[in-house]
């Protein structure tokens, strides 16, 4: 609806289901019906090429200007792409290609893609001394916007949020599989975004639930009162998808979660990490070590810990980096990769540090004598756009080199599609479900071929599996919250997949077994979550 007294929706529909289609499909009928209302779709920077290359796949017949792309699309108003051309001052300049892209969107029936971090500089008011023209049309020119990945802003301090919230349209679009991150306060963020009207109201209810919820179990049953309640006020402009498509066409999915048993030295590594800390160094240490212990060199030890661990067992650790069978999360890789491979099935490995897949990339080369860039593919978040997205079209190619994608969690695990995986391992555990949730679905999701078995991998002693829990508790608020009103979603269950070949091969072998501490099949499901809450 186009009335004034209309507000913005969520499109909460589970990762992998076909969201980017169906806004585009709506845009289409959108713009035939409104055709000056300038609509811009804002999404991070590393899905500006997918929304450019899914509106020529869908023949869209609509110009789509990304904003982040040097090059011309070819749909631009030809005078002002031939006036740029003719002066030498500015057709190499980025400011001027920007600015014709948003001549034509203004003046033609047409869509705008911009990414957060960009929207954010020529929006603020920073910018707007410096290019004022930018600044006044991106806030007070769209008819429509659509924020993709829409909880990317759902901090209230960032800037981008509080750039979006200035944006004078109300017809906002929030694409979001995962809505819920990791708390009330931060939902109210989003919701506040899809509804700036609601902005009292919501952050009232949501501020008691943040309360009840930190209350634990006293306050179990007032906060599932207190989620009834929200879900009735948000139901009208929030639209949940929970992806029966998924069950229904694709082979299917198996979740575990694996505890493995540390070797001698990583042990010892772990027991001697300082727990009086900064809190996000010492995150960065455990996790890391946890991988492997000589990535405890990559870390910033304290003085504390180096006199504990003492010069003779650093040096031990700088001699036995590419020795896979030193930390437990490696072994168990190194082999699981070397069974995926007999089977001819692609592995995708997600970790939120760099340092860590460097070093898995250096054991792999090591015991496989496999190159990056042919068998070892990397992705990170320094990465050119064109660069990523050759990287994405290789390992999906089933007849590629490639073997396995070692991919930056914080940079890939959103939006990009790597059906080329039946194999999903995680080796972080992290506080955000749906961190692991969106991870997950670059591989489930639309597309896929094989069976997907995705491992969350942990380490016996350590505090991840406290931090699984918590986790595994978000993710049952994040369900409750967002329930499908679809009936066919609450008919279909997920298939149960009770083979994994690989898995159950290193478990049986001798020389493998003792590896393992605890296996959990579907194991937020288990008994052993039931009263997380």
């Amino acid at each position: 609806s186009a009335v004034k007294e209309s507000g913005g929706c969520i499109m909460s529909h589970s990762p992998g289901t076909g969201k980017t289609r169906l806004t585009i499909v709506f845009l289409q009928s959108y713009l035939e019906r409104f055709p000056d209302s300038h609509p811009v779709v804002i999404a991070p920077a590393s899905l500006m090429l997918t929304w450019e290359e899914e509106f020529k796949k869908w023949n869209a017949n609509i110009p789509f200007y990304n904003m982040s792309n040097q090059e011309f699309s070819g749909q631009e108003i030809q005078s002002a792409v031939a006036h740029l051309k003719g002066n030498k001052n500015h057709r190499s300049n980025k400011h001027s290609v920007r600015m014709v892209k948003l001549y034509s969107w203004r003046n033609k029936k047409s869509i705008l893609g911009v990414s957060y971090n960009l929207y954010e500089k020529l929006a603020s008011n920073k910018y707007a001394s410096e290019k004022p023209e930018f600044g006044k049309m991106l806030l007070e020119l769209p008819g429509l916007m659509v924020l993709d990945e829409g909880h990317t802003p759902r901090n209230q301090n960032s800037r981008i949020w509080q750039v979006l919230c200035e944006v004078k349209t109300e017809k906002r679009i929030i694409l979001s599989g995962t809505p819920f991150q990791n708390n009330f306060k931060e939902l109210s963020n989003v919701l506040c975004l899809a509804r700036p009207a609601y902005k009292d109201k919501i952050s009232s209810r949501l501020q008691d639930l943040s309360k009840l919820s930190q209350e634990g179990k006293n306050g179990r049953f007032d906060e599932e009162v207190g989620i009834m309640e929200l879900k009735d006020m948000i139901a009208p402009f929030v639209h949940v998808h929970k992806g029966n498509i998924l069950r229904e066409s694709l082979p299917g999915l198996r979740d575990s979660v694996v505890v493995l048993n540390p070797p001698f030295i990583q042990e010892k590594i772990l027991n001697r990490i300082d727990p009086a800390q900064n809190t996000f160094e010492l995150e960065h240490k455990l996790s890391a070590v946890s991988v492997h212990p000589s990535l405890y060199l990559c870390c910033n030890p304290t003085k504390k810990e180096d006199m504990f661990i003492g010069q003779r067992l650093l040096t031990t650790l700088d001699k036995i980096k590419l020795d896979s069978k030193e930390g437990a999360k490696t072994r168990f890789l190194i082999d699981f990769i070397r069974l995926s491979e007999t089977l001819k099935e692609k592995v995708l490995v997600f970790s939120q540090y760099i340092d860590t897949l460097k070093l898995i990339s250096d054991q792999l080369s090591a015991v496989f004598r496999w190159t990056e860039g042919e068998e070892i593919l990397f992705m990170h978040g320094q990465l050119e756009q064109k660069d990523r997205q050759h990287l994405i079209n290789n390992f999906n190619k089933p007849d590629s080199a490639s073997k396995v994608l070692l991919a930056s969690t914080k940079s890939c695990s959103e939006g990009i599609n790597l059906v080329g995986a039946s194999r999903v391992v995680l080796l972080d555990v992290v506080w955000n479900p749906s961190v692991e949730r969106q991870a997950i679905s670059r591989a489930y999701r639309i597309g896929q071929k094989r069976v997907v078995y995705t491992y969350h991998l942990m380490v016996k002693g350590t505090s991840e599996w406290g931090k699984y829990c918590k986790q595994t508790k978000k993710h049952r608020i994040s369900e409750m919250v967002f329930t499908s009103t679809d009936e066919n979603d609450k008919l279909i269950n997920n298939e149960v997949v009770s083979e994994d070949r690989i898995l159950d091969e290193m478990v049986r072998h001798e020389k493998l077994k003792d590896m393992f501490e605890k296996i959990l099949n579907r194991p937020k499901e288990s008994d052993m979550f039931t009263n997380i809450l």
